[in-house]
């Protein structure tokens, strides 16, 4: 198999496949002169699939496009940051709702075809004047180089934007998957506070590319966190438009498969990017969770290392206080056999049996915790599956930057 990006830096993220064009603009919203509109436009309509939060305080344009997706056709993804558009009540549902009919209306198509994605601050009206005035001038700029602009168009605490392009040949036709994503604090499975933009020009059911999306995420998005919260708005949408004109791909079969690859590794690298950008984040860590009954059992100690803050300020730290891992493993609420279990850092062995291999192997890892990047695998002996989770450290400057996020 190929996998690539795209050789030419003009055309990147959302805008590489063919047959899409994007833009960002600055319409008000943030301070003057910060892009804070993004619009994604397929040339023409085709199967969209969509992720979205889990938490049970959902902001409006989530509400919107769960339903828009019913129909499984998409045409365009217009975003806004610095509002969230999340706790306004029926006036924010209503603006919502007025942002995509106008869209659609400007561009000619079913209100249906229309989705949309607001970031920022919670519990302040979505500005709609300033959106309403910005569609006009954000139709106007689409082009096949504006997927940077989008990207960072989409930002609010991120320190920089993410963006990815993948190629394959699947079915004897190139095909390129495209994608930007934002986030930065409030990052925790199921999902994040984070947006995730995919553009594709293959071929694909909405079934399948419905499908494929979830698998992507619940390895990608799914398997990050930075401090634990999961927001109002996390939404991961993917638009394809068969510009490749590769054969449709269906599930089950060896094209999917191809596919679903490609989408993964791109929702993998987005995923990690934001990681790096996490609020105050100097660490980037993988935990594994190996040897387990069930891969549910894996995933919650995955999940305990991962987010607790004794083992997040000890990486911070640079601290190679493994003890924090073991307590975590502990009270992860699963059955465990402590005789059994092993601690890895960095691919250096630290605990065997339950039992701490000494000072020699501390030191060890003590280099270990000086990288910025390593993993940390934990072996249950129990059985044969497995998870994993990417986390990072708690610094000051997270306190720092979230104590004074409004003002």
């Amino acid at each position: 198999m190929t996998k690539k990006t795209p050789t030419t830096s003009l055309r990147c993220g959302v805008t590489a496949p063919q047959g899409f064009l994007a833009a960002g603009i600055h319409c008000g919203i943030k301070k003057t002169g910060i892009l804070d509109l993004a619009l994604v436009v397929s040339e023409h309509s085709g199967p969209i699939a969509g992720v979205f939060t889990r938490n049970q305080v959902i902001a409006a344009p989530v509400i919107v496009d769960r339903l828009h997706l019913r129909k499984g056709i998409g045409r365009a993804i217009l975003v806004n940051s610095g509002n969230a558009n999340a706790c306004t009540g029926a006036k924010g549902l209503a603006a919502a709702q007025q942002t995509a009919t106008l869209l659609a209306q400007r561009m000619g198509v079913p209100q249906h075809h229309i989705f949309i994605g607001s970031t920022g601050v919670i519990g302040r009206i979505l500005p709609v004047s300033k959106i309403v005035a910005g569609i006009p001038p954000l139709l106007a700029r689409l082009s096949d180089r504006g997927g940077l602009d989008a990207a960072r168009a989409i930002m609010t605490t991120d320190l920089r934007p993410k963006s990815i392009a993948l190629q394959d040949t699947i079915g004897g036709r190139l095909i390129t998957i495209g994608g930007m994503a934002k986030g930065s604090g409030m990052i925790h499975p199921n999902m994040a506070t984070m947006l995730g933009y995919f553009t594709t020009d293959v071929s694909i059911t909405a079934h399948a590319l419905q499908q494929a999306l979830t698998l992507a995420v619940n390895e990608s998005f799914n398997c990050i966190s930075v401090d634990g919260d999961t927001s109002t708005n996390d939404t991961v949408l993917c638009l394809a438009n068969g510009r490749a004109k590769n054969p449709t791909i269906k599930e089950g079969t060896a094209a999917f498969r191809r596919f679903l690859s490609l989408l993964t590794e791109a929702c993998q690298s987005l995923a990690l990017a934001i990681c790096r950008d996490g609020e105050g984040v100097t660490k980037v860590v993988k935990i594994e969770v190996t040897g387990a009954t069930t891969v549910a059992t894996a995933r919650q100690v995955a999940h305990t290392i991962a987010t607790s803050n004794l083992v997040k300020t000890a990486l911070f730290g640079e601290d190679a206080n493994w003890g924090r891992v073991m307590a975590a493993i502990g009270r992860a609420g699963v059955p465990i056999t402590p005789s059994k279990i092993s601690v890895l850092f960095g691919g250096i062995p630290m605990v065997q049996r339950g039992v701490g291999l000494g000072l020699s192997a501390e030191r060890k890892i003590a280099k270990v915790f000086r990288q910025k990047e390593f993993p940390i695998t934990v072996g249950l002996g129990q059985g044969r599956h497995r998870a994993h989770i990417w986390t990072t450290d708690l610094s000051f400057d997270y306190v720092r930057i979230n104590a004074s996020y409004r003002s």
